[in-house]
């Protein structure tokens, strides 16, 4: 394989140190306009206590990120900057280096051509000598080493992903077959306490979004939820577990000593060269403490706007909601529909230096850069409604609130729309349309809704087809029924995938997921029948006339380009039935 070698061709020589004339990499920074004198100032009194490189530290502080110091050192070094995620990487590569060296380098090798006895690397700081010195010396002198610039995060998760991590379950397990019983759990590197950081490890790398620890009367069930599916990844002995338990609840912060009530924490760790945050809960069951996980994993959090999943025209619709100076925006749907997911990427899409961006969350998920996030609930003795009281009081231009759940707080979210902020919540609805009686049913009038709720996104999480393995098949009469069309084709062949199966999507069919939405913008009609008191029926009946989609419709569009399969929307959304007429193809 000859990957990357073109691209870099034009440097065949390892990285040279910068010329005296080369401005130092804080001023290149400023000059771009990502850090200003301030940041500068903090990172090189950071860099005084601990000589570490200075866009290192700016990294860690927050003020860019790694994409930002990749693509900024690429610039000012002349050197190629390496999306390792669409990076093909070359086994010749990797069988050069032992995984030893790579790791202690933190360098990944990508490419090795053979013609003309090169061999690409991806390196964080293609200006440490050292470390090209070690590599060099390894591969003789009859290989020429190019460096790539790549973030760090991204070669340290490569090389989990390449060379393998070393916490090896099976092994642990076997491990653990002569391995001293749990009264040594105590001493560093205990095969129990490994086979739980291994555990956490590979449910990251499955792209879990949790992990249930469920004991049963003889064994130990463990699952992952993958693309919202429970699966059993282990099943371990009982005699495991209490052990195992107290490992993740001191990881939590937990009392070990209590297991009869329940019990919530929170653990930090780095995964793949990347901080990965778990919301533990423990429950008392009937075989002993149930202990889920969820997990948090900061860079698959902040999605852009428009990767969520709305087609051309919801977008544009979600824009011009956006655009508002005030108003009320919902997002609705059940639990793990992807509510916050859609929030965020709309503080994300907003997110500027002109602006002050505040959160009521509970908990806080995410942490983002720039926007002041507060936790609320029964932990911190800050309510919903009077945490709104509070952030009204810091100059706040958008506000979000985790979750609308009372009359008080809803009352609260309609008054800071009125006084001219942009406020966005979470609210519990089957759909849209339901968002209004909700909110009527809170005790909000109809006339103060009229005109301060600006719109509201129904959202649920359906899996995408895996592209290496699905089919393809004309659609049978009762799937066609399923999309609104008539039995008969009348020569018109609609095509419909199906999954399969195979290694990528670990048998499943289904790989990631995407979002089904329908939008709903409040117009000067839709907002005289609120003021009215019209019924859900009526203000459905005048959506829909001015191009409103439920989520079936949605859905059928998303089954009709192949993305997903009819039998995942029916697990979903249930029934497809829909009063609106889905046309044969997408828009």
């Amino acid at each position: 394989m000859n990957t990357l070698s073109t691209a870099t061709a034009a440097h065949p020589a390892p990285t040279p140190l910068p010329s005296p004339s080369t401005p130092p990499i804080g001023q290149t920074l400023r000059t771009a306009g990502l850090i200003g004198e301030d940041q500068i100032r903090i990172a090189l009194h950071e860099q005084s206590c601990g000589h570490r490189p200075f866009g290192r530290i700016c990294v860690e502080l927050g003020f860019i990120t790694e994409a930002m110091l990749r693509d900024t050192l690429s610039a000012r070094l002349g050197r190629q900057a390496v999306e390792l995620a669409d990076a093909m990487i070359d086994p010749a590569a990797l069988a050069l280096v032992p995984e030893t060296l790579a790791r202690r380098h933190t360098a990944l090798p990508l490419a090795h051509d053979e013609a003309a006895a090169t061999l690409t690397v991806a390196m964080a700081d293609p200006q440490d000598i050292s470390a090209l010195d070690a590599l060099a010396a390894h591969c003789g002198p009859g290989i020429r080493l190019r460096p790539a610039l790549a973030a760090e995060s991204d070669i340290r998760e490569a090389l989990d992903r390449h060379y393998g991590h070393r916490l090896a379950i099976d092994d642990i397990l076997q491990e653990l077959e002569t391995a001293t019983p749990a009264a040594a759990l105590h001493e560093t590197g205990h095969p129990l306490m490994r086979l739980v950081d291994a555990l956490l490890i590979d449910a990251v790398k499955a792209t879990a979004s949790d992990i249930h620890f469920e004991p049963e009367a003889g064994f130990l069930r463990i699952r992952y939820r993958v693309d919202g599916i429970l699966h059993q990844a282990r099943a371990l002995h009982i005699g495991h577990w209490p052990a195992m338990a107290v490992r993740l609840k001191v990881m939590a912060g937990l009392n070990i000593a209590e297991t009869r009530v329940p019990q919530d924490g929170r653990v930090s760790l780095t995964v793949a060269g990347r901080p990965i945050d778990f919301r533990v809960s423990s429950l008392p069951t009937l075989h002993g403490e149930n202990i889920v996980l969820r997990i948090l994993d900061r860079r698959r959090g902040i999605v852009a706007l428009d990767r969520i999943g709305f087609d051309p025209a919801h977008l544009a619709t979600v824009a011009r909601m956006l655009a508002q100076p005030e108003g009320l925006i919902l997002v609705t749907g059940p639990t793990g529909s992807g509510k916050t997911t859609t929030l965020y990427a709309m503080l994300d899409h907003l997110d500027d230096e002109a602006v002050n961006i505040m959160t009521l969350e509970d908990p806080i998920e995410y942490p983002m850069a720039r926007i002041r996030q507060t936790a609320a609930g029964d932990a911190t003795r800050l309510g919903f409604a009077a945490g709104v009281r509070a952030l009204l009081r810091q100059d706040p231009d958008i506000i979000l609130v985790g979750e609308i759940r009372d009359a008080e707080t809803a009352a609260m979210a309609i008054r800071a729309a009125m006084t001219g902020h942009r406020v966005f919540a979470t609210l519990h609805t089957n759909n849209a349309i339901g968002a209004i009686p909700r909110l009527l049913d809170f005790g909000i009038r109809p006339a103060l809704l009229a005109g301060n709720l600006r719109g509201v996104i129904a959202q649920r999480l359906v899996r995408r087809l895996c592209p290496d393995c699905r089919r393809s098949a004309l659609a049978s009469a009762d799937e066609r029924a399923l999309l609104g069309l008539p039995a008969s084709g009348n020569g018109e062949a609609v095509v419909l995938s199906h999954p399969v199966g195979c290694p990528a999507c670990a048998g499943g069919g289904y790989r990631g997921r995407q979002a089904i939405l329908e939008v709903l913008a409040l117009d000067e009609t839709l907002d005289e029948l609120v003021a009215a008191g019209a019924t859900p029926a009526e203000l459905a009946r005048a959506a829909r006339a001015n191009g409103y989609l439920e989520l079936g419709d949605d859905g059928r569009r998303k089954a009709l380009d192949g993305s997903t399969s009819l039998t995942e929307l029916r697990r979903v959304v249930g029934s497809l039935a829909s009063a609106s007429v889905l046309p044969a193809a997408p828009r």
